[in-house]
């Protein structure tokens, strides 16, 4: 537990943080969980039936969050994917949330990518490992700022879309998502306790591919915001 004045053995790390748009006020990451699948198109595009299983969940690290606007190439692998994703944060939790009211939990919204060393993920997939390797890993989810719920409501629809090197990759609508905000919120809370600070990646349309450095990625989610990100 973090107490202020405490004696730590080392020196701690400083807490993960998105900015809020147009504050100065920063937003604290607790944790940053990753629906799978999400979208029906892309589960058929990663070989899998939309309709044969429900989406699931898998973590990133808080620390992986990257608004630096460039993306470093990972090392231990040369098949680097981007997946574009609305960002979710909650300001409050708790466990076994009601869908009706799940959406009072949230704070606000980004545009984020999660960026993905398919490689390594195909790896784990086919020995039946965590996907860690695979995704959690330095710089590996490049995000915008957080608009408030408060400014913008809660996007229930609209383009999300992403070009490579402005050629359009992915495209899709939030109203494809197989699961909505609110049931993602609602499904986790059986699982984990939430909390204020919790970053939810909503899940990605088809059209994921590789980059390489040198490479730009743009991206928009109507109403939330673009992204822009170069491969270093």
């Amino acid at each position: 537990m973090n107490i202020h004045g405490a004696d730590y053995a080392i020196e701690p790390t400083t807490m993960p943080a998105i900015p809020v748009a147009q504050s100065d006020k920063l937003f604290p990451v607790h944790r940053v969980y990753c629906v799978g699948r999400n979208y029906a198109a892309h589960a058929v595009e990663m070989g899998h039936d939309p309709n044969k299983e429900p989406p699931f969940f898998f973590q990133k690290n808080p620390d992986n969050l990257n608004t630096s606007g460039e993306f470093p190439y990972p090392p231990a692998s040369s098949d680097v994917h981007y997946e574009i994703e609305m960002v979710v944060a909650l300001k409050s939790g708790g466990k076994d949330i009601p869908a009706d009211k799940a959406l009072d939990c949230v704070f606000g919204y980004g545009v984020g990518l999660d960026m993905t060393r398919r490689d390594l993920q195909a790896v784990a997939k086919d020995l039946g490992r965590p996907w860690e390797v695979g995704k959690a890993f330095e710089a590996s989810a490049p995000c915008t700022p957080l608009v408030p719920a408060s400014a913008i409501g809660h996007p229930a629809q609209g383009a999300i879309w992403l070009d490579l090197n402005g050629q359009r990759k992915q495209t899709g609508d939030l109203n494809q998502m197989i699961w909505k905000v609110s049931e993602m919120i609602s499904y986790l809370s059986g699982l984990f306790t939430l909390m204020p600070g919790d970053i939810i990646l909503s899940g990605t349309p088809s059209g994921v591919g590789a980059v390489q450095r040198g490479d730009i990625l743009t991206g928009h989610i109507d109403s939330v915001g673009d992204i822009e990100v170069r491969v270093v």
